[in-house]
């Protein structure tokens, strides 16, 4: 390729045009600063000649990038602006290479500007030409962009930073220089010439608030810090993160520090976008990414959201990567009918929009929905609407993508959250989570009136969460268990205690049949079920048919045999990781499953409890075991976690689970918004509190770490004395539940 050494530029060039948002989120009219360099061979002329014969006329460069600015209204992101001016100074003024930058001085509040630099040739746009397939067109223009970098322009931001005593008691200006390097993603359907946004109102939000909160004593750390939180939770590949302190010395300007990390500083596979991920993932050639609203008020509504997943895979092209928690929800516009249940699923398909729109009304038709009978936004057997599809805008007569009342619907924001927060909304540049925060904020949003309720469904039964603190008695129908062995290891005996449990006020009994008490032995899976199938047999033939039933078992075999016996639920203490058959089996039976954390087996757990940190250390092993679950097609309001207490704990670890345990489920956590299980009924860290050897007398101990649990966030608990621990529930639910 030939070098070009002279170059012309064009400094500071300001147009007006409607690119975006603003710093307040609004699309309008704005100021855009454009920087233009043109590399070039100027022919070398003698001293008396004037006239440079192969120049480029940078007046009529301007007048070009102004007429495009000026009549532009497509390009709605920065990026695809920028390539647009790129194309012009190359295709229509002749300029063999242009490197340019783009910046908007209203983007953010606290910075003085944001935009995009880019570099491009004329042999760039001849490949994006002359490519025969959209395979390798995407491939190139993938190549041309993978050197774009996006920047913002001294954020200033306040922090506690410096070792001085001073500096420890006031906050102080910190200012940022950031350059991103961003993910390609370039959509394969239609507007295949224009490169995606990348949201940096989004990244510097979470950036200003790590900053704000942080407390470090260098200048180095907080840096640092910036690029992890940019790279771990905005999902950047590559950030150059500058840094200064304007008050650091009294006869300099600042002083600071500049360092450039990437994903694989962290050990993090490089991402090219969120949907190619999802795409590679799903292994099977699906090529587009969408994500598909669903929603029943009639019949048997949990049978209809399972029936329309089913149908998504069989008969409408589509394979399901991912599912919302459930919500039980209020109607809409027409108010008059029964409450609805909704959710949410990510899917990979190989149908253009229309044709995709076409085989979800085949199923809504399948499964007993005619519009010609019902009335618009009335009663329905089923609803499935297309919320995104990759990250494309699209109208016709029949459809419109996005979805066009997304903003306005909490039943829709809120399951698209559970698996989409971070996804971008292609025409309002904000992110889900944005979408959702907005809209609860409204002034016209009255809580009282949307009244959302995450809910599951156990033994077709609905349980909302919010509602109560669910208890799960205990039934171990085994020799040696701590608390209980030997006293329930006869049908009769056994079925005797779960009535007792069930007219106790249990929710749900939990039947073990092998211990997994610290050093237990383990016993075959024909032992095994030898002892549970029988009991949960004889309960159901006893009449006891409404109250659900728990396996208690880490064998998928056991679990599988359970629930075909009238099992409801299936609860592992290895979280899935002792039976490499158990996340597929909790699929094929499609029925609530607590995963629990856990390391080793209850003969080398107790070795196993060395931690860098406890809390962090359960939410990333037990997120990986939801992420495997999921993996597996678990439906994700199906799956329920547990800190495990007394497994792998020792004596302070299990008291810091009860005191930590809000960090567990927090928004910053790997288990956000799963429901939580804990079971510290009768346990020894109990006893050594409390100097109580023998387990039933752990009651009033047990009682103070269910109230802990509770006031953590817990929605159900495992224990032994049901009577005592109702109580408990129901004075803590009055102080900590608002229902």
């Amino acid at each position: 390729m030939e070098e070009f050494e002279d170059k012309i530029f064009i400094k500071d060039l300001v147009v007006h045009t409607v690119l975006g948002v603003n710093s307040w989120e609004r699309v309008e009219n704005q100021p855009i600063i454009v920087n233009i360099t043109i590399f070039a061979n100027v022919t070398k002329v003698g001293e008396t000649d004037f006239i440079l014969p192969q120049s480029i006329n940078y007046a009529f460069v301007c007048e070009k990038v102004q007429k495009f600015a000026a009549e532009t209204s497509d390009y709605k992101s920065i990026e695809a602006f920028a390539d647009g001016v790129a194309k012009i100074c190359i295709v229509e003024c002749n300029a063999p290479k242009v490197t340019l930058s783009v910046e908007k001085p209203r983007a953010l509040l606290h910075a003085s500007s944001a935009g995009v630099r880019i570099t491009r040739t004329k042999q760039d746009y001849n490949l994006a030409k002359d490519s025969e397939d959209s395979a390798s067109k995407l491939s190139s223009l993938s190549t041309v962009r993978e050197k774009d970098t996006i920047f913002v322009k001294d954020l200033r931001l306040n922090a506690i930073i410096g070792v001085d005593p001073w500096e420890r008691e006031e906050k102080q200006t910190v200012v940022f220089y950031l350059i991103i390097y961003p993910n390609v993603s370039i959509s394969t359907f239609s507007q295949a010439h224009i490169p995606r946004s990348h949201n940096f109102i989004t990244t510097v939000r979470t950036i200003s608030k790590c900053v704000e909160e942080s407390n470090y004593k260098t200048i180095e750390a907080l840096a640092a810090a910036v690029a992890k939180v940019a790279i771990v939770e905005c999902h950047v590949n590559k950030i150059s993160v500058r840094a200064e302190k304007p008050s650091a010395l009294t006869l300099a300007n600042s002083a600071g520090v500049e360092i450039t990390r990437s994903r694989a500083d962290f050990y993090l596979p490089r991402l090219d976008s969120v949907k190619q991920n999802d795409i590679i993932a799903s292994n099977i050639g699906y090529n587009h990414l969408v994500f598909i609203a669903l929603g029943t008020n009639l019949d048997n509504t949990i049978d209809n959201i399972n029936q329309a997943l089913r149908a998504l895979e069989i008969k409408g092209n589509c394979k399901v990567l991912d599912t919302s928690f459930l919500y039980e929800t209020i109607p809409m516009y027409v108010t008059n009918q029964p409450r609805f249940l909704n959710a949410m699923c990510k899917a990979v398909t190989d149908l253009n929009p229309e044709a995709l729109l076409q085989k979800l009304k085949a199923i809504e038709i399948d499964m007993g929905r005619f519009d010609n009978s019902t009335i618009r936004n009335g009663p329905r057997i089923i609803d499935l609407d297309i919320i995104f599809y990759d990250d494309i805008e699209y109208s016709s007569p029949t459809l419109k993508i996005p979805h066009p009342r997304i903003t306005e619907r909490e039943f829709v924001l809120r399951p698209l959250c559970d698996i989409a927060k971070e996804f971008e909304h292609p025409k309002l540049f904000r992110p889900c989570s944005r979408l959702l925060s907005q809209l609860l904020k409204s002034p016209d949003y009255v809580p009282e009136a949307n009244n959302i309720n995450k809910v599951i469904f156990i033994r077709e039964t609905q349980w909302i969460w919010k509602s109560k603190t669910f208890i799960m008695g205990v039934l171990n129908v085994t020799p040696d268990s701590f608390s209980d062995g030997g006293l329930y290891n006869t049908i009769d005996k056994a079925v005797a205690q779960a009535e007792k449990l069930i007219a106790d006020g249990a929710d749900i009994i939990d039947i073990g049949g092998m211990s997994t008490r610290p050093g237990a032995d383990e016993i075959t899976a024909e032992e095994e079920l030898s002892r549970v199938l029988p009991v949960i047999r004889a309960i159901r033939e006893k009449g006891i048919t409404d109250i659900p039933i728990s396996i208690d078992t880490f064998r998928a075999a056991v679990a599988e045999k359970a629930i075909e016996c009238g099992a409801d639920f299936i609860n592992d203490v290895s979280g899935g990781t002792r039976d490499p058959e158990m996340y597929s089996i909790m699929a094929k039976c499609n029925v609530p499953v607590c995963l629990q954390h856990m390391r080793g087996t209850p003969k080398t757990m107790g070795k196993l409890s060395n931690y860098d940190n406890v809390i962090t250390d359960i939410c990333r092993e037990l997120g990986e075991c939801v992420n495997s679950a999921l993996k597996a097609g678990v439906k994700r309001w199906n799956i329920i976690i547990d800190p495990g207490i007394g497994f792998a704990k020792n004596y302070e670890q299990n008291f810091q689970i009860l005191r930590k345990l809000p960090d567990i489920i927090s928004e910053k956590s790997p288990l956000k918004g799963f429901p939580c299980l804990v079971g510290p009924s009768r346990k020894r860290f109990i006893g050594w509190a409390n100097q109580q050897v023998e387990a039933q007398d752990r009651v009033w101990g047990t009682a103070a770490a269910c109230t802990a649990s509770i006031s953590g966030g817990a929605n159900i608990l495992r224990v032994h004395d049901v009577t005592q621990m109702l109580e408990v529930v129901k004075v803590a639910d009055k102080i900590w539940r608002k229902t």
